[in-house]
């Protein structure tokens, strides 16, 4: 019997307005990182790891969260995943950083681009996606201009495929266990299993006084408490959009990033 033509399924809007957000506030993190330069690359992580693990934390206790968290931490398999999500994105966050403090924000800009084929290929190739037409030539016209970007630029550009590497794997990660966990409950996870290393690195940096923490006005110490908020938001929103739509396209909403 014919069964007429498939019918493709509905955009989830809310998804794709989810990971526009997302990827908008992302795009203005460099002045915000800026600001923290006072501090090294790796105080700055470890300040984002600590306050976020306790924003979230925060999130979990207003919004009653906990009988989802302490179902998510009885699933060994569950926590191992979301384990190495947190370590993924943190070598992300680092790589970053250096680079904008470091004036390789060409290069890490670049390593933006190149993420979305990355992730795309991800999709196809281990969730089993599909391209639309649009999409693949999309992803095409992509390619080439990261080509003609990265033999402009002269030399191997080590901290775009890093970020590429990184960012693509985590979104990758949230994609498999985004159906499974709530986005507060999995980033509380994330952050939790690293942030007793974060602490203790600031503690150490504090107690040697080599730490910016205090040490260059209430400004950049307001600033370095804010980092959690401000690096908590947009993983939210992206772990929210992840569960809602496919990951293709979550890659290729990536080129909206300023």
């Amino acid at each position: 019997m014919d069964q007429g033509p498939a019918v493709e399924p509905r955009l989830d809007r809310a998804g794709a307005l989810l990971a526009v957000a997302a990827y908008l506030l992302w795009g203005a993190f460099p002045f915000y990182f800026h600001l923290l330069a006072a501090a090294g690359a790796v105080e700055i992580i470890g300040h984002r790891i600590l306050w976020s693990f306790l924003f979230c934390l925060l999130g979990v206790v207003l919004w009653r969260e906990w009988p989802h968290l302490r179902e998510v931490l009885a699933n060994r398999r569950l926590c191992w995943g979301l384990a190495g999500a947190g370590v993924l994105v943190s070598l992300n966050w680092l790589i970053y950083v250096w680079g904008v403090l470091n004036d390789h924000i060409v290069d890490a800009a670049l390593g933006y681009f190149i993420n979305p084929i990355v992730t795309v290929s991800l999709a196809v190739l281990v969730l089993h996606e599909r391209l639309r037409r649009a999409q693949l030539v999309a992803v095409s016209i992509g390619a080439v201009a990261v080509v003609v970007i990265a033999l402009g630029y002269g030399q191997v550009p080590w901290v775009a495929l890093s970020l590429a590497a990184t960012f693509a794997t985590y979104g990758l990660v949230k994609k498999k266990v985004g159906s499974r966990v709530s986005p507060l409950v999995g980033l509380t996870v994330e952050t939790a299993l690293l942030a007793p290393l974060a602490l203790l690195y600031l503690a150490w940096l504090q107690g040697t006084g080599t730490g910016a923490y205090l040490a260059h006005g209430p400004g950049l110490t307001v600033l370095l408490t804010l980092a959690g908020a401000v690096t908590a938001v947009p993983l939210l929103l992206f772990a929210a959009a992840s569960s809602r739509i496919p990951l293709t396209m979550m890659g290729l909403i990536q080129y909206l990033t300023p």
